[in-house]
């Protein structure tokens, strides 16, 4: 749970936000939320912002609000009619840089029926095989309206499903709703796209506060706007991620404006693997990384154990990343940064939220990384760990590495990261950091 900007500390002036939608009907829902324990002093610094009227961090999160809603709830609240991008958007250059807590633990590969993996998309000379794995420090809200899954159709299902985290039943667009949400965090895993977008759960504590749905629809607009312009452009074209996440940023804003009103900020950090020509004529891999805030890209080669890349965390001050959101002032216009990077069959990326690089060093992620890779194919995976023919490398790869940052994470004597970091600003801390694990990891190989 991370420090919230604001533009300005004392300002009274809601931020900015695309005009009202088409005309609504009224209906009375109720959102019923666990309250969640408010944050030490030390970790708000006293920056929190308000916009007038949001009331009390003390009053309940469960609370009844007459909301208006469209009279096409789900598939018509968002501006679909109108293309994603325009016929130039996408063409202009950019800038490119060479307690208690309760827990879920969950893992999942993508495969080519995953609905995160457009079967429509142009055929590419690489592609990615992926696994995620997840750990929640806390369970995540259910989505507000109007983000809910309709109610099941069949009498074998539970009346209603919206409070299923990682149910597919919630449309954006008239579209299912893309990647997994892990309390705060969401992340996908694709083919050809990797990302984690991190929620700042500090907006646990406001009435209409809800990090981990910004966090959801981000990553949903994003890797929705990739794959259009992937089937836009054909085999040849060239990616453009900074337009990408502008346009899912935007989106976001207009999802979450009134009549809606859900107040969030997350991270973003995503890997697009595309390929390029080398100077003797052959093709090789080229990965673009798109990153704001302090969640992290990494590419690792477990051949030599060596760590290729690492994406550079962006910060406002310690503990204060940047953050795309509500009162914050960072765009993927003016902050976000691509880097392209030159990778190789064999290679394993990783999307990583702050969960692991803030209790796990990087050295430590790629011994952790390499070793899975080389247990997973002597065969010595299996011993001890109930694996299934369901598995895959990658996804054991991830789960290892999740279970690594677990264990610091949960140690009050720990040595970790954000501990050394917060010592280096004068602030007592010992122990790991609790926080939300997401983990996505890519292996490189041929198509």
């Amino acid at each position: 749970m991370r420090r919230l900007p604001i533009r300005l500390r004392t300002s009274s002036t809601p931020p900015p936000h695309a005009a009202a939608l088409r005309a609504a009907v009224t209906v009375t829902v109720t959102v019923a939320a666990a309250t969640a324990a408010i944050p030490s002093s030390r970790r708000f610094g006293g920056f929190l912002g308000y916009r007038d009227g949001l009331g009390s961090l003390q009053r309940g999160l469960g609370e009844s609000l007459r909301l208006p809603l469209q009279q096409q709830q789900r598939l018509g609240f968002l501006t679909a009619a109108r293309p994603l991008f325009p016929s130039t958007a996408l063409n202009t250059p950019h800038s490119i840089t060479t307690t208690t807590t309760t827990t879920t633990t969950t893992t999942a590969t993508t495969t080519d029926s995953d609905p995160d993996t457009p079967p429509h998309l142009p055929r590419l000379p690489y592609r990615f095989d992926t696994g995620i794995a997840l750990f929640a420090k806390r369970p995540p809200r259910p989505f507000p309206p109007p983000f809910l899954s309709p109610p099941s159709g069949s009498f074998s299902d539970a009346l209603s499903t919206h409070d299923r985290i990682r149910d597919r039943r919630v449309y954006v667009d008239g579209q299912l709703i893309r990647g997994f949400t892990n309390g705060d965090d969401a992340v996908l895993a694709s083919d050809r796209f990797i990302c984690v977008d991190d929620g700042v759960g500090a907006w646990s504590t406001r009435p209409r506060g809800h990090a981990g749905l910004w966090a959801r629809l981000i990553l949903h607009y994003w890797a929705t706007a990739v794959f259009e312009d992937a089937v836009r452009q054909g085999e040849g074209g060239k990616p453009n991620p900074i337009a990408y996440l502008q346009r899912a940023y935007e989106q976001t804003v207009e999802a979450t404006s009134a009549p809606n009103d859900w107040q969030g900020t997350t991270t973003a950090a995503g890997a697009q693997l595309h390929y390029r020509q080398a100077p003797d004529r052959t093709v090789e891999p080229l990965l673009y990384v798109t990153n704001l805030g302090d969640s992290q890209v990494m590419v690792v080669r477990p051949s030599t154990r060596e760590l290729v890349f690492k994406s550079t965390e962006q910060w406002h001050w310690f503990d204060c990343p940047r953050q795309l959101g509500t009162n914050s002032p960072d765009t993927p216009a003016t902050c976000a940064v691509v880097d392209e990077v030159p990778i190789r069959e064999g290679d394993v990326v990783l999307a990583l939220s702050d969960g692991v690089i803030d209790n796990l060093w990087a050295h430590e992620i790629v011994d952790k990384v390499s070793e899975s890779v080389s247990r997973w194919r002597a065969g010595d995976a299996a011993k001890g760990r109930g694996l299934t023919s369901d598995d895959s490398e990658m996804g054991f790869v991830a789960e290892e590495l999740m279970e690594a940052a677990k264990v610091i994470a949960m140690d009050p004597f720990a040595e970790s990261p954000f501990m050394e970091h917060a010592i280096e600003e004068g602030l007592a801390s010992e122990g790991g950091k609790m926080d939300d694990i997401s983990v996505v990891a890519a292996l490189c190989r041929k198509n």
